[in-house]
């Protein structure tokens, strides 16, 4: 798994690349805290190269999630790979996360 976080004037984007594995969920889970502690109350995960996500991952997005709406934010995601939003719809999570087909319309979503 590769991460790429970039920091824009109102949300924090993420970068997913390859797969989230309980083996790489830790440091999956430690970017996604660090981002939530961050000055910006919303994240979008850019998931289009994400080739897996393991329930450790789910939990770390759901972590975040709740952690955001705290702040009045959310965790938002940029075109999902088609196995990120099975595993989603398989969990029954896809409703609690708001899906957008670009990172850009994302951004401009906030």
């Amino acid at each position: 798994m590769e991460l790429q976080t970039r920091e824009y004037k109102r949300v924090t984007v993420i970068r997913v690349v390859g797969r989230v594995d309980a083996s790489v969920a830790p440091k999956f889970e430690e970017a996604l805290r660090q981002a939530v502690e961050g000055s910006h109350a919303y994240l979008v995960l850019e998931m289009d190269s994400t080739d897996y996500i393991s329930s450790a991952g789910v939990r770390a997005m759901i972590s975040a999630q709740k952690a955001l709406k705290a702040k009045g934010g959310a965790v938002l995601l940029a075109q999902p790979s088609d196995r990120v939003k099975e595993v989603l719809d398989i969990a029954g999570l896809d409703s609690l996360f708001q899906v957008y087909p670009s990172t850009e319309v994302a951004v401009g979503s906030i």
